[in-house]
């Protein structure tokens, strides 16, 4: 298929004759509320895309990530995938999309789970990140098909599970068992929420890690008898104050990283606890603390080294061991996921960007996402460079109360990603 064989103006006018659908489809997929954790509402998920695109030609086969981080019975890791293929040889072209959400939180002003529409928006846990960008592929890829029905090579779709806690019973688990490796797939487009006109090539780096105090429990009324971890705790948090905080401001990354700040290495604490059991409500016992626990994540640059960056925190807590009397603590890892990034040369940068030149009335951009997603698997473990982020979504409104997509920029996105998957396809990127 050529260029001149593709009728642009048509696919385009496909697409837009869709949008009512694209709507009712984006709807029904915020209906359903697959909150993580716990992992609710999976298999209702993925088995409405399942028989949705079945119906539309597609071989669907269902993978349920046994044994992977939270999977049970009450909460199976559900995976679907969604495969289209030609008797014509060529590439594969696969998107994918979490199905997870993570839970609403407090501040709404609409049902999260309602899919309301105001002012050209769709409200609603999820509609941003990302299950607007779902809905859009989902609608690509059924117009491309009856637009060219006769287009070379596969087009896959994948509905994956626990994206919002790191992958391990989705993308990972599927990696790992090569679904995301050439030669079975060759291109991965997956439509986060990074503004329709930017082409994103990975993200920064995450390391994840308990620190925990210890001190000696003792009567509250007397606590010259204890020793208080949640003091030794205290000190932990003014040395990364005096130290920390300061040399990570220096450091800056080449990485085109949105927004700006994220170009600089970060640290938040994620959580903080000592003392009573959490959740307890009732009246305090007079204790000294024996315990405190604080959970950091770190965010680093491809230019850090992962080693250095966990030598600078136990640096600074062998530190205060050595200056601070029964000072004790045990350091724990968590999670790590080193940065990725691939080059704007590879076929899938160069089809999506052009696609976006073509369609989006805004400047293109390419950029770096501040946190992690799937790509770290695809990279990592699937060993496919060929894997880009493109989406309808607006970063900032992730996770947010009243949280929204844009009606319009779901059909946008949607053109750019029918486009750039045919001349993938085609090889004509």
């Amino acid at each position: 298929m050529s260029n001149k064989s593709l009728d642009v103006d048509a696919l385009l006018k496909r697409i837009d004759d869709k949008r009512d659908e694209l709507i009712e489809l984006t709807q029904a997929l915020v209906r359903i509320p697959t909150t993580n954790p716990p992992g609710d509402c999976y298999q209702d998920c993925t088995s409405f895309i399942a028989e949705r695109l079945s119906a539309r030609g597609f071989d669907i086969e269902h993978v349920r990530a046994e044994g992977s981080i939270g999977d049970s019975d009450r909460y199976p890791r559900s995976n679907v995938i969604a495969r289209h293929s030609r008797p014509n040889k060529g590439p594969c072209v696969h998107f994918n999309s979490h199905i997870d959400v993570v839970e609403p939180g407090a501040g709404w002003s609409v049902d999260p789970f309602a899919a309301e529409i105001r002012d050209g928006r769709i409200y609603g846990r999820g509609t941003c990140d990302m299950k607007g960008g779902l809905a859009a592929s989902i609608i690509a890829v059924e117009a491309l098909l009856e637009q060219s029905p006769d287009l070379p090579g596969t087009l896959e779709i994948s509905g994956t599970a626990d994206e919002e806690s790191g992958g391990y019973g989705g993308v990972a688990y599927l990696s790992e068992r090569g679904y995301f490796s050439p030669p079975k797939v060759n291109h991965v487009i997956i439509p986060e929420p990074l503004n329709k006109n930017r082409v994103c090539l990975g993200h920064r780096g995450v390391w994840w890690a308990e620190i925990e105090t210890h001190g000696h429990i003792a009567h509250g009324s007397m606590p010259f008898l204890g020793d208080c971890a949640i003091r030794h705790m205290g000190a932990v948090v003014q040395a990364f104050e005096e130290q920390l905080f300061p040399l990570l401001k220096t450091k800056r990354t080449s990485m085109p990283v949105v927004p700006d700040g994220a170009k600089e290495s970060t640290l938040n604490i994620n959580s903080l606890h000592g003392g009573l059991s959490e959740g307890f409500d009732g009246l305090p016992s007079a204790l000294v603390p024996d315990s405190c626990r604080m959970v950091i994540d770190r965010r680093f640059l491809i230019e850090e080294d992962l080693a250095e960056v966990k030598t600078e925190i136990r640096s600074i807590l062998d530190g205060l061991a050595a200056d601070r009397p029964g000072f004790r603590f045990d350091l724990r890892d968590l999670f790590e996921v080193h940065p990725s990034m691939t080059e704007r040369e590879q076929p899938v940068a160069r089809a999506v960007a052009a696609a976006i030149q073509e369609i989006v009335q805004e400047p293109l951009e390419y950029v770096v996402s501040p946190g992690t997603y799937d790509q770290k698997h695809i990279d990592r473990i699937g060993r496919l460079r060929d894997c880009i982020a493109y989406g309808p979504g607006i970063l900032d409104l992730a996770h947010q109360p009243d949280e929204y997509v844009v009606i319009d920029d779901m059909v946008d996105s949607a053109k750019v990603m029918a486009l750039a998957a045919c001349r993938l396809l085609t090889a004509e990127a």
